[in-house]
């Protein structure tokens, strides 16, 4: 630690928000922690957000309430905010700022690791590789969700994000080998946090999972270090424990939002629709925390959550994740309406890393040409449905009216399931099997007549 950091200032200059301005100090570096004791004795934390010649902008954990410009005296730590980590984080429940929620006493620290992470080596980074059951159909077998992949949730306000989200946490499996939750909640109301820690404790998975929830009344910075705390749990269990960690964070919208917050308070020139312009650079510092390390067994998988405004894909925060992400799951409102759960849109959704995790020795020979030909088939359907608004179904030929029951049975039999049904992968491709057997062998041109002999079950 520098002398300097020893030495105690009491030149605020200014107070504004959750923020107050110091000068006349010295050796102050970014993200350091402050410790501000007031003139009655009570201390608290805050983190350097800016730092100049000579002065430092703070932001104080809890707000800046009851603050006097003259009689706080401030010492800075000379090192980053960091999180106790050891394998008993499992199955806690703590807040944004890694204070437990439990009742239960702090786990004693096994290690005290940076939140705001370590950049991996591009050159130490291992493809991911081998897939994560969630036991939903549509994510499964079109979507696949490979270890180490950023592979993010768009949504919108009032969409059942949430049930998908713990139906997930619930499900997701890793066969054979060491597997863990890591789960966020970032500005979240309070019976949403109820309904996350009811769901996980009634089912029993409570025991697996590391929850960190920062509420909707929460401070902007706790909502802004709440996914740092969860992946600096997520490192530990991953790259220290051996274990792969699936790491699930919402709502990202709320996160993008304390973050233009806090750049407003900062006085900062807003770009597009008021956020600030590093806003890229900042989800990528969440997201990239996902992967694999040559010679670790551990992995990181994230699946983020985002509402999307209005529902517009093109807003900056589903724009930019999709920059960050390898694919994107859309979650769909007129799904929603006509009570298909979970409405998960099976066409513009995407998993970029599928295609080189399924197939022989991965998951199933047939599991490729048959998700190609599901998207195929489910893609003409929509177009028969466009082209019957028009000139009327009655029209239709037999072959298209074949394509309008197929799509009704696509989506009612494989991507409608029950909140707390769980479909293997072997289940699913079975199911998928039975739905594309609606179709006659000669529509099946993705699949070869190899596995159509050995698989197909169509009956008239």
């Amino acid at each position: 630690m520098n002398m300097y950091n020893l030495r105690q200032y009491t030149n605020l200059e200014e107070i504004a928000g959750q923020l107050f301005v110091i000068k006349n100090i010295h050796n102050v570096g970014y993200n350091e922690i402050v410790e501000i004791t007031e003139e009655t004795g009570d201390i608290r934390i805050g983190i350097t957000l800016e730092v100049g010649e000579n002065y430092a902008v703070v932001q104080v954990l809890g707000g800046t309430s009851g603050m006097s410009l003259k009689n706080c005296r401030v010492r800075f730590k000379g090192k980053p905010l960091e999180f106790g980590v050891s394998s008993q984080i499992l199955g806690r429940i703590f807040d944004g700022l890694g204070n437990p929620l439990d009742g239960l006493p702090k786990p004693v620290a096994e290690e005290e690791m940076n939140v705001n992470g370590m950049a991996i080596n591009p050159a130490a980074r291992d493809y991911p590789e081998n897939i994560i059951e969630t036991g939903i159909s549509t994510i499964d077998v079109m979507n696949t969700l490979v270890r180490g992949q950023k592979l993010p949730f768009f949504s919108g306000s009032g969409l059942p994000h949430d049930m998908i989200a713990a139906q997930i946490v619930r499900q997701a499996r890793v066969e054979g080998e060491p597997f863990c939750i890591v789960f966020a909640g970032m500005g979240i109301k309070y019976d949403t946090a109820r309904f996350f820690i009811r769901n996980f404790e009634d089912t029993g998975v409570l025991d697996n999972v590391v929850m960190f929830l920062s509420l909707a009344d929460s401070p902007s910075l706790t909502r802004l270090m709440t996914p740092r705390f969860a992946l600096t749990a997520a490192e530990f269990l991953a790259f220290r424990k051996d274990m792969h960690v699936l790491v699930l964070l919402t709502d990202m919208s709320n996160y993008c939002e304390a973050l233009r917050e806090l750049s407003t308070m900062r006085g900062e020139i807003p770009a597009r629709k008021g956020y600030p312009g590093y806003l890229y650079s900042d989800l990528a510092s969440i997201y990239e925390r996902a992967g694999r390390i040559k010679n670790k067994k551990g992995s990181i998988t994230q699946m983020p959550i985002l509402t999307m405004p209005n529902d517009d894909i093109t807003h900056p925060i589903p724009d930019l994740t999709g920059y960050i992400t390898e694919g994107q799951i859309i979650v769909d409102r007129e799904l929603h309406a006509r009570g298909i759960y979970p409405p998960i849109a099976v066409l513009p959704s995407l998993s970029r890393l599928m295609k080189d995790n399924i197939g022989t020795n991965k998951t199933r020979e047939d599991h490729p040409s048959l998700a190609s030909q599901l998207f195929a088939s489910y893609a003409r359907n929509r177009e028969v449905k466009a082209i019957a608004s028009i000139i009327g179904e009655e029209e239709l030929s037999a072959l298209d009216k074949l394509y309008l029951k197929f799509g009704e049975i696509f989506e009612e039999k494989f991507v409608n399931q029950g909140y707390n049904e769980r479909r293997t992968l072997v289940q699913s491709l079975e199911l998928g099997w039975d739905v594309i057997s609606v179709l006659p062998p000669e529509e099946l041109v993705r699949i070869s007549q190899q596995q159509i002999k050995q698989r197909y079950r169509y009956k008239k």
